[in-house]
């Protein structure tokens, strides 16, 4: 079962037990990967004129990583509503955000923990010999690939940043 189907059958179990928040965050979820196979579908519609209809709905099916960048843009939403939401000092808001944030991570693969990141980190610096934070950037562009999809960027900004401090 593919992650997308993983979302529907849990959309339709959301529904049955009417589950408000699962069944909302879930359907702006699968809209998210809709509209970005329908971006990926007309590219390669583009790219490629003679493909049939058919083809083409094959080639634009998501992979499992696109659809992590997928849910990891949700949840970067609701992030960025949240510290919104705060200084409005609306904190119904907040809970509700930070609840759609639960269901999403149900949907990440495995994340690294602060730990994990710190170790690969070192290795990194200690690879491209990285001294100081003029060198973040090359840090960054090591590790980055290594973490795709299993580490939040921003807490591996913070982790990168504090020990090149």
């Amino acid at each position: 079962m593919t992650l997308k189907e993983k979302i529907q059958k849990d959309l339709i179990g959301a529904t049955k037990e009417k589950k408000e928040i699962e069944v909302s965050v879930l359907r702006l979820l699968l809209n998210a990967i809709f509209n970005k196979e329908k971006e990926k579908r007309y590219k390669i519609a583009k790219e490629n004129p003679e493909k049939g209809r058919k083809e083409l709905e094959e080639d634009s099916q998501l992979t499992g990583e696109e659809i992590d960048q997928a849910v990891f843009s949700e949840i970067k939403k609701r992030k960025e509503s949240i510290i919104d939401f705060e200084k409005g000092k609306r904190m119904d808001l907040v809970k509700k955000e930070k609840d759609e944030i639960e269901v999403l991570k149900k949907y990440l693969p495995e994340q690294f923990s602060e730990e994990d990141i710190k170790k690969m980190a070192r290795k990194v610096i200690e690879k491209i010999g990285a001294k100081s934070l003029k060198d973040m950037g090359k840090v960054m562009g090591n590790l980055m690939p290594q973490l795709k999809g299993k580490a939040d960027g921003s807490l591996v900004s913070k982790v990168v940043r504090e020990l090149l401090s």
